[in-house]
């Protein structure tokens, strides 16, 4: 079920929330062997936060908009009592948190119940789902293929249907990537918008906290609960929350949509560039802009990524560089040796990108891109061919999410089947604090049925 059904279900009385969780921990046993989404399961808090859920309508009282729903979150968020694992080997000793990341307690005071924690690349440094300490995360659609990283257990777990809302997060396209590779739907919200207060960071100028879920209506519903300035993390908006769900179904209107061309239409498989083509049809769309030096902000993404990423870990890599996984900390060593002009500059430029991209935005709503080059490739790949050239799998998974992450904007990934093969995914992307926008379109898509969550082989 999805989490709006959930929670409509406790809240009549139709079902219980412990009903509910007891279903869900259940299928998790049956089911997570297989796809190896969850690191940590919490049975006796979750079973507890149901009787509470299920107290408070035996009393009469309102319950939240997500009552009963069952959630999980990437094991860099912190869950009170467990030491917060980022994927690394390393952070196993460091103390348990002393409380829930920010974005659990929020879910949690609109009725949600957490189930566990979720399995992930190495300190958010990947876009495979592989991780070397907790094995990988497979795709619940092949389960010898990539779940995509580094939000793996995320994607995973949505896509099996272990939980109906799980989240992750985004740094260069760590929720696009997996919603891509395993079907379902993602909201990377714009720079600053939802809290990382209580999560372990990867690359503070860069990282999103974001929903996962099964339907367009779920992500809307979850993202408006987690909204609201924090000022345990320095980077969240003072905004006031723009609360989506009353509009979500006010359709696409004359919202001027338009294709990403140039740099992203090309470089990617056929089937990527169909399913964008798909989506500007049914939608009427006709109209292409160019993001202007897109390669560029990819290159300046990389630089910043690299060096803000050893700057974090290079105690880590002085004491302990055997406890990392080796792809990791070797990317890690080579951006502490990046010069600092090279940062400077790729700063700058990335000044004049975001000015570029505000530029476009005043012609258009929404500019519609591929999530990912192709379809999930298989667990262990190392090369692909894209366009007629041989390319590293977990260098080039971004190649179109990154340019987008690099200034923070809002996006909509959605999921869809061309035909009888694995999913394929598209960005709905829009100007700063525009999610509203983003969902709006993603919903009229789910409505006209040209996207979807497909159900999984488990």
């Amino acid at each position: 079920m999805h989490a709006a059904d959930i929670a409509a279900s406790v809240r009549d009385g139709a079902t219980s929330a412990r009903d509910v969780v007891e279903a869900v921990l259940a299928r998790i046993a049956r089911v997570d062997a297989s796809v190896n989404a969850f690191t940590d399961v919490l049975p006796e808090r979750a079973l507890r936060k149901a009787e509470t859920v299920d107290a408070a309508r035996a009393r009469g009282e309102a319950l939240g908009p997500l009552a009963g729903v069952p959630f999980a979150v990437k094991n860099l968020i912190d869950i009170e009592g467990l030491p917060t694992r980022a994927g690394a080997k390393i952070n196993r000793d460091l103390p348990p948190a002393t409380r829930d990341g920010a974005l659990v307690r929020r879910l949690e005071a609109a009725g949600a119940i957490l189930v566990g924690g979720l399995n992930m690349g190495e300190y958010a440094y990947d876009f495979t789902g592989e991780n070397v300490h907790d094995g990988p995360t497979r795709n619940p659609h092949d389960l010898g293929r990539m779940s995509g990283g580094s939000s793996g257990g995320s994607g995973g777990a949505i896509g099996a249907g272990l939980v109906p809302l799980a989240l992750g997060s985004d740094t260069n396209g760590s929720i696009r990537v997996p919603s891509a590779f395993c079907g379902c739907f993602g909201l990377k919200p714009t720079y600053g918008r939802l809290t990382r207060a209580g999560s372990f960071p990867f690359v503070g100028s860069l990282d999103h906290l974001g929903p996962m879920a099964r339907s367009v209506t779920d992500l809307a519903l979850s993202y408006d609960a987690m909204q609201g300035p924090d000022p345990d993390d320095p980077a969240a908006t003072t905004r006031e929350p723009d609360l989506i769900i009353p509009g979500i179904d006010d359709g696409i209107g004359d919202l001027r949509i338009a294709v990403a061309g140039g740099y992203f239409a090309r470089g990617g498989d056929p089937e990527a560039f169909a399913a964008v083509a798909a989506i500007a049809s049914a939608l009427g769309c006709e109209q292409r802009v160019e993001i202007p030096q897109a390669a560029r902000a990819r290159a300046a993404a990389y630089l910043i990524t690299a060096a803000e990423g050893a700057a974090l870990h290079l105690d880590r890599l002085r004491t302990r560089a055997a406890d990392f996984d080796p792809a990791v900390r070797d990317r890690l060593i080579a951006g502490s040796m990046i010069p600092a002009p090279f940062v400077e500059r790729a700063q700058r430029f990335r000044r004049w990108y975001r000015a570029a991209m505000l530029d476009l935005f005043r012609e258009v709503d929404i500019i519609l891109a591929p999530s990912t080059p192709c379809r999930a490739p298989k667990s262990g790949q190392t090369t692909f061919v894209l366009d007629g050239v041989t390319l590293p799998v977990r260098a080039n998974i971004g190649v179109f999410t990154q340019p987008i992450s690099f200034i923070g904007l809002p996006v909509v990934a959605v999921p869809m089947r061309l035909d009888e093969g694995l999913p394929l995914g598209v960005q709905i992307i829009a100007a700063p604090w525009r999610e509203n926008l983003a969902l709006r379109v993603a919903r009229h898509l789910e409505k006209t049925g040209i996207v979807s969550a497909p159900h999984a082989i488990l």
